[in-house]
């Protein structure tokens, strides 16, 4: 796993392409403040550069804000445009009627203009004909291969792009949420460590002590930008994953509320560009995977709430050094990586992950914890289809070679997961849950194997999937219990 929080394009997108912003980058030389230097004004007039929470003081903080306003600037207004040319707009006129920080319509408004930006093709007749009579093939195969029974089909057994990504957003919007609320208490931290270092010595004439108002006003705007920013960057993410998964759960993450079996037909014949396998084929190992990760998701009503937990664990630890961003920052100028004058060197810099917060012990086993589950997801699926299928299906070795090959670079799961945390669940990690899902099973028969998934204390963790018959020995209670008395 590599530590990194930034938030960087997708692979194949350009750093600092403006181009690509739905919310409309302003130009940075149209910019009123491209005149004020950054950092923070001294009472001398001069400016520092400088990251340190200590250097803020009442004095200097006023003198900032009496600057903007004496060149007639709005600071708030700075402010969002000083976000527009990161990449994101807290002012973009939407209405969060959502509640959250993180907007779910600005991630299903931009997701939608993702998707619009390419080529979409609408669900017909033939398509849905064709999904349905894949999945009920997919099913017929899975009673043999899983205890856990086949779900009752949803009216549509084929989704359009736009329909996976409408249907998906609030689960999207659940998971990331925890990440925006722990960045922006990391950043109001800062604030408040500045109130105790700095400003307490500013205290009015009758002993009241606390944030000055002006820089109190600020934290919402605060909070609102990081909002903004993970809905901007959640709903490109979401708005690409479109375009390429082939099910509703091709992800291999709990998101719907309810699960059922849907085929997204132009991706999954776009999965099969230059295989040279029949259609029908393709459609059908596609089939088997989706219709296994839903049996899996609808019959595991806690494992939703289980990878939500371990997101929100690692959010909750979410803390910013601001020395070492400082020491950062001042490495990066002086070897030419970072000009603090050129916002696009800014963009470039964060796109790389140069800001990263500290991970701490408790967050790296919550991301150990997220990555051993997403793995044994994707091995209970791997698994479970080569029992259904691979004696069935003409193609399937050569179907499930091309998937571990895509997996390996271009994992719809791993592309978002790696730009939110820096998680990379390999494809080795992945292969070793399959054989420990395979190993139980030869142990105990499909009863066994499938009841692991009741509990999460029945589970394995990343060090336990090497020895399953260890494992389970040491985890299953025994039916005479007169030995241990």
């Amino acid at each position: 796993m590599v530590p990194r929080f930034g938030f960087g394009p997708l692979d194949g997108e350009e750093n600092g392409d403006d181009s690509q912003n739905p919310n409309g980058s302003k130009n940075p030389n149209e910019n009123p403040s491209e005149n004020i230097k950054p950092g923070f004004l001294n009472p001398d007039g001069s400016t520092t550069f400088n990251f340190d929470p200590a250097n803020i003081t009442p004095e200097n903080m006023e003198a900032m804000m009496a600057q903007f306003q004496s060149m007639g600037i709005n600071p708030q207004t700075l402010f969002a445009q000083m976000s527009s040319v990161l990449g994101f707009n807290p002012m973009t006129g939407q209405t969060n009627t959502s509640g959250s920080l993180v907007s779910l319509e600005t991630i299903r408004d931009i997701g939608r203009q993702f998707i619009a930006a390419q080529s979409q093709l609408p669900v017909g007749t033939v398509d849905l004909q064709q999904s349905s009579a894949a999945l009920d093939l997919a099913d017929l195969w899975l009673n043999n291969a899983t205890i856990f029974p086949a779900l009752t089909r949803h009216p549509s057994s084929a989704w359009s792009r736009r329909e996976w990504l409408d249907a998906s957003v609030e689960g999207w919007q659940k998971l990331v949420e925890p990440l925006a609320n722990g960045m922006a208490a990391a950043l109001t931290s800062i604030v408040e460590q500045s109130d105790s270092e700095g400003f307490s010595e500013g205290a009015s004439e009758d002993g009241a002590t606390g944030t000055p108002p002006q820089l109190a006003a600020m934290l919402p705007i605060l909070r609102s930008v990081m909002g903004s920013l993970f809905a901007t960057q959640l709903g490109n993410s979401v708005g690409a994953l479109a375009l390429s998964v082939t099910g509703s759960n091709d992800v291999a993450i709990p998101l719907f509320k309810s699960f059922n079996s849907h085929l997204i037909p132009q991706n999954a014949i776009g999965w099969a560009d230059g295989l040279d396998l029949p259609d029908d084929e393709v459609r059908i190992f596609l089939a088997l995977r989706e219709a296994a990760a839903a049996r899996l998701f609808a019959h595991t009503p806690w494992l939703s709430q289980y990878i939500y937990d371990a997101v929100a664990t690692y959010a909750s630890g979410i803390r910013i050094d601001i020395n070492t961003m400082q020491e950062q920052a001042e490495s990066a100028m002086n070897t030419g990586e970072l000009d603090i004058n050129n916002p696009q060197s800014i963009q470039i810099a964060i796109n790389q992950g140069l800001f990263k917060p500290e991970q701490s012990p408790a967050q790296e086993l919550a991301l150990a914890k997220l990555e051993i589950a997403l793995a044994l997801i994707e091995g209970w699926i791997d698994h479970v289809t080569t029992e259904a299928g691979s004696l069935l299906l003409p193609s399937f070795a050569a179907l499930s070679e091309t998937l571990r090959r895509r997996r390996a670079t271009s994992a719809p799961t791993q592309q978002l997961f790696a730009t939110l945390f820096g998680l990379e669940v390999s494809p080795r990690k992945t292969r070793e849950c399959t054989k420990f899902w395979a190993d139980v099973k030869e142990i105990g028969g499909a009863e066994l194997r499938d009841g692991r998934w009741e509990d999460s204390a029945l589970l394995p963790t990343g060090d336990e999937i090497y020895d399953a018959k260890k494992f389970l020995e040491s985890t299953t209670v025994p039916d005479d219990l007169s030995g241990l008395i």
